[in-house]
């Protein structure tokens, strides 16, 4: 056991990666997209350094080296970036990595209250903002006093932020005298999660750490020059998964980090299945990064109404969300010569393991774990299960872990322990050991609904149905949908019986507080709400019910 998670610290810092590739790389395309839109590594470098220096000529870097910091704490200026998928979004998330800057991820579908309450819990110092969203930045703005620099990425060099540098207009004219900062391996990559009551948590990844655990760079520790040696020029990766996400970043930078290209699509802000296929077909994207179900769907009905088949795709990535058995097989049917690749993982583990299916052989549920770092431990977190059994435990990784989460020393401790002096995440989804070493994933203890690859939690949701005057009590939870993956369902008790029941539009416009991914899409009534005599919500009786009641 106590060879378990042994492994060489990872220290190459990612902005170190990036020049060197670049350098190596040059002339050839970095990103392509939106419609003809191409930029080559040279010129991608040489902007990813100006957002350097401009982060720097604005004060913002690193004030205290990780050595000299408590657990949970950061010791850098914080980015926020709320941005849909563009090259911009990607020079700066590089830039601040260069810069000793943490980019982080911000959903721009958040409402006013949400994102006064997300950026002042992260800490941010600096916002990055495409012009699209500005509007919404802009009504917040006063409630977020320790914001020293908002750079604005328009489109006609005029910020709708009075208060907002111009983006491209700051690096034509930054001042590129002074040296950039020497990155460390160190400096942290922050990715920005709900916790289980809908309330952030930033997972605190070393970034040489997430070079190899969510980028998926290397399976091992290497000079920089093994990372230059190792370049994939045929790797050309489409996310169709946002960028204000985790799964959208870790593409993006796969294709980054080994030297490829990163495809974008015309329509950057939502996921558009025709607009999707007619530019993986347009620039040759060999890997289709999608989210699960929500995804998957619309591209079957696309294809199936005659869109474009791009032939230049190879593989299909599904992360954040699973795809079912029947969705692969008809996916596998229209385009016979991709492999599917169904990633499963999470914010606080990187990828832990993943399932390929290939057309006749599609499978869906059990994953192959990675080697030496992904197992089931019990149900008290204490032992790691070696043989295979009716048992049902938690799924857990060790290895190159996250230091924690951003000042949460309480989640930390909860979500990574330590057994037998190997330290392990142990988020929360149940699995159980198969005789062939494989896990199948039995879902995340959590009440945490996933809905077109968005995160919905139930307390949250149900604390915004309880102010309706004509609702008594209330459980969430999702139930299939074949459109979303899940959907939101809200099992309700009224408080009389002649009091008319809320439909799910009434619902709605009782919490503008809210994004409309969360609204829930059905109103199901029960006399009673069923809860334990602790008062707790039985939420397995909740899914039955939505299950029963179409």
């Amino acid at each position: 056991m106590t060879t378990l998670g042994v492994h060489e610290e990872a220290t190459t810092p990612i902005a170190e990666i990036l020049r060197a590739v670049g350098a190596e790389r040059s002339s050839a395309e970095c990103i392509v997209g939106p419609g003809d839109f191409s930029l080559d590594w040279a010129t991608f470098i040489d902007r990813v350094e100006r957002v350097a220096h401009l982060f720097q000529n604005h004060g913002l870097g690193c004030t205290t080296e990780r050595s000299d910091l408590a657990e949970g704490t950061s010791g850098q200026d914080h980015l926020a970036i709320l941005s849909p998928n563009t090259p911009a979004c990607l020079e700066l998330m590089a830039g601040a990595f260069a810069a000793r800057v943490v980019p982080i991820n911000i959903n721009h579908r958040f409402t006013d209250d949400e994102l006064v309450d997300v950026l002042s819990f992260a800490d941010v110092t600096a916002i990055a903002v495409d012009t699209r969203f500005a509007e919404s930045l802009n009504h917040v703005l006063d409630r977020l006093p320790n914001i020293r620099l908002v750079v604005e990425v328009t489109d006609d060099g005029m910020p709708r932020i009075e208060t907002a540098i111009d983006y491209e207009r700051s690096l034509d004219c930054v001042t590129i005298d002074a040296p950039l900062p020497v990155p460390s391996g160190d400096d942290l990559y922050i990715l920005l999660t709900g916790g289980t009551t809908g309330r952030p948590r930033g997972v605190m990844w070393r970034n040489a750490d997430a070079v190899v655990e969510c980028f998926d760079a290397a399976r091992h520790p290497q000079h920089v020059s093994e990372f230059v040696a190792n370049i994939r020029p045929e790797l050309r990766v489409l996310s169709a998964a946002p960028f204000m996400h985790g799964a959208g970043q870790w593409m993006a930078f796969r294709a980054l980090l080994a030297g490829g290209t990163v495809v974008l699509t015309d329509v950057c802000d939502s996921f558009n299945a025709n607009d999707t296929l007619n530019t993986a077909a347009h620039h040759k994207a060999t890997l289709l990064g999608i989210v699960g179900e929500s995804f998957a769907r619309p591209l079957i009905h696309a294809i199936e109404s005659g869109a474009k088949v791009p032939d230049s795709v190879n593989v299909v990535l599904t992360g954040g969300a699973p795809l079912s058995q029947s969705t692969k097989e008809r996916l596998l049917e229209l385009l016979p010569t991709i492999i599917i690749v169904d990633g499963f993982g999470s914010s606080e583990t990187g990828g832990q393991m993943s399932i390929v299916s290939t057309r006749g052989n599609a499978s869906s549920g059990t994953f192959r774990p990675r080697q030496g770092q992904t197992f089931v431990v019990d149900d008290s977190c204490t032992q790691v299960i070696s043989e295979s059994n009716s048992e049902v435990g938690w799924l857990a990784t060790c290895g190159r872990l996250p230091l924690g989460y951003l000042n949460d020393q309480v989640k930390t401790e909860q979500v990574f322990r330590t057994i037998d002096g190997v330290r392990f995440a142990i988020p929360g989804d149940h699995a159980r050991l198969r005789y062939d070493g494989s896990i199948e994933a039995l879902g995340r203890e959590a009440v945490c609904i996933n809905t077109g690859g968005e995160k919905v939690f139930a307390e949250e949701v149900e604390d915004a149905v309880l102010r309706h005057r004509a609702v008594r009590d209330c459980i969430i939870v999702g139930r299939p949908s074949p459109t979303w993956g899940s959907e939101v369902v809200a099992v309700i008790s009224l408080n009389h019986s002649g009091v008319a029941a809320p439909t799910a539009e009434e619902l709605s416009r009782g919490m503008p507080h809210l994004a409309r991914f969360k609204h829930p899409k059905c109103v199901i009534v029960q006399d009673e709400i069923c809860r334990s005599p602790a008062g707790k919500a039985d939420y397995t009786w909740a899914r039955h019910v939505a299950m029963s009641v179409r």
